[in-house]
């Protein structure tokens, strides 16, 4: 209502995406303007970003079964690897002595998604029996497996230390991968990656959202708090438990397929436990059960080896640094990585998402805020 933003009286609009035109005018804005800022990028950064988005759409997937369903996952390397190799497989050059189809991106992309839903759907009637440390084992059985098979299948995977290049980015004979053209703006490849991941983002990102206010998402939450109440209230736990981990692996998968196609690499050795945890990081750095944390925590991570390289000449301890020091910028993204970790879960549970709320919670109540 007008004049009382806060004033709820239908069921729809509170469950709205954007339930106010506050809300809606703010992301068109921000939308807009990480369109605009495509060509202020140099390639370097757009590239990152790129890769940013991409890992984005694969912490949401993850965020949907762990930080809504509730349900510990530690093989979220395992469905990346299915649809990066997914990808590599359909896209790849035919004839080769490695596995390809030759197949155009628009083909290749869901399929790699695809794959990886229909590999969590194999795994996830095993997987929805158990909770807790002995569901998170079993998911830690499963990078074991896929680094095995990874390893082994070289027609595949081209083997350890020899990989396979990954697909090229081509849209209905458009190719990513080289420099265009649009409205008299001449786009570099790297920029090109920007925009098309940024897009694939932002469909799964609605999509993320449509599904968390939906009934769907409404029974994660109760699976999520109290499993044996949400069951007692008629929420078949298995059937939503494996929704989660069916839609979390389709994620995964296309963020798989998009990642080593920015890299242009794909070797067995990239899907292991350390890639699990560095997308558990994400959530939790982010903010759990939070479409915008998911985001925030993929792009907190994504840069952060860049700014580690940004102040590591002014860290005394670091060798870049002019004094000199012990520690490599690796061994100090290494340090910093642990320590965000332990510092998010006891200072600010809800993440980087949560900080925001705070701040925006605040000079929403300026000059009251007390």
């Amino acid at each position: 209502m007008r004049g009382r933003p806060g004033l709820v009286t239908a069921y729809q609009r509170d469950s709205a995406m954007l339930p106010t035109t506050t809300q809606r005018v703010w992301f068109a804005v921000f939308c807009i303007a990480m369109v605009a800022l495509t060509v202020f990028l140099p390639d370097d950064l757009a590239m990152r970003a790129a890769s940013a988005a991409a890992a984005a759409v694969g912490a949401i997937g993850l965020n949907l079964v762990t930080g809504w369903a509730g349900q510990i996952s530690l093989g979220h390397a395992f469905f990346l690897g299915v649809g990066a190799y997914t990808a590599a497989a359909l896209g790849g050059e035919p004839g080769g002595p490695l596995i390809g189809l030759g197949l155009e991106m628009w083909i290749w992309l869901p399929a790699a998604g695809l794959v990886a839903a229909l590999a969590g759907l194999i795994v996830a009637p095993i997987a929805t029996r158990l909770r807790g440390l002995y569901l998170a084992f079993v998911t830690l059985g499963l990078v074991f497996i896929g680094e095995h098979i990874f390893r082994e299948w070289d027609s595949l995977t081209g083997g350890i230390g020899v990989g396979r290049s990954a697909p090229k980015p081509i849209i209905f004979g458009y190719d990513l991968s080289r420099e265009g053209s649009f409205f008299g703006i001449t786009l570099s490849a790297e920029q090109q990656y920007y925009l098309f991941a940024l897009a694939v983002l932002l469909v799964m990102g609605l999509l993320a959202k449509n599904m968390v206010r939906s009934r769907i998402g409404r029974a994660f939450s109760a699976i999520r708090d109290r499993d044996v109440a949400a069951e007692i209230m008629g929420i078949h736990l298995g059937r939503y438990k494996l929704i989660a981990f069916t839609v979390s692996s389709f994620y995964a998968g296309i963020a798989g397929g998009l990642i080593w196609t920015f890299v242009g690499f794909v070797e067995p050795r990239s899907f292991s436990l350390t890639l699990s945890i560095v997308y558990i990081a994400m959530i939790l750095i982010g903010g759990a059960a939070s479409i915008v944390g998911s985001i925030m925590g993929a792009v907190f991570i994504t840069f952060l080896p860049r700014i580690v390289d940004l102040f590591a000449q002014y860290v005394p301890f670091i060798e870049d640094s002019p004094t000199g020091g012990f520690l490599t910028s690796a061994q100090m993204e290494q340090i910093l990585f642990g320590l965000l970790i332990v510092v998010f879960l006891i200072v600010e549970p809800m993440g980087l998402h949560g900080i925001w709320i705070r701040v925006r919670n605040y000079w929403k109540a300026w000059p009251f805020s007390y």
